[in-house]
């Protein structure tokens, strides 16, 4: 099983991590306004996941903000879209309290099976991992960085550098 740390502390991760190289798994996710969104609707776009812990605390508000703000030098062939556990009510409240109207926030708070299918659920909290996936137009993974300690924020630079590859 797969761990990351908070504050030195192990966690387990549910499932098993996607790969880079191959098709990432399908996911239903609600929108803020509770309307379900898969991998579908993002179909020939360059997909960034920014999966957070939760948008309500600094390090994943300061990550986010900071994913919108890249968000107006990239390409409109891309696609940021941050996930977490929240409730679609907080996230849209988040969203506007911050200004953030370039990343789209998705929730895997019913089921958490985006987590479970992408490796990245915390067993013992019952929240996303802080990770960062890069996804072709095709469907491919082809960045992945799983933070190993979850109060650190991740590589923007690899992160960037991926999108910008691919689009």
């Amino acid at each position: 099983m797969n761990t990351v740390t908070f504050q030195g502390n192990v966690l387990h991760l549910e499932g098993a991590p996607v790969v880079c190289g191959q098709k990432v798994p399908d996911f239903t996710l609600s929108a803020n306004d509770l309307s379900p969104r898969s991998l579908a609707d993002y179909a020939g776009k360059v997909l960034v996941l920014v999966t957070v812990p939760s948008l309500d605390t600094p390090v994943c508000d300061m990550e986010v903000r900071r994913f919108n703000t890249e968000a107006a030098a990239l390409s409109d062939k891309v696609r940021i879209v941050a996930v977490s556990c929240d409730l679609p009510f907080a996230q849209a409240r988040w969203c506007g309290a911050a200004g953030v109207q370039a990343v789209e926030t998705l929730s895997d708070h019913k089921e958490t099976a985006f987590g479970k299918a992408y490796g990245l659920l915390i067993r013992e909290l019952r929240l996303l991992a802080r990770a960062v996936l890069v996804v072709t137009p095709d469907g491919v993974l082809a960045h992945s960085e799983v933070v190993p300690e979850i109060t650190h924020e991740p590589d923007y630079a690899a992160a960037l550098a991926a999108i910008r590859k691919l689009a």
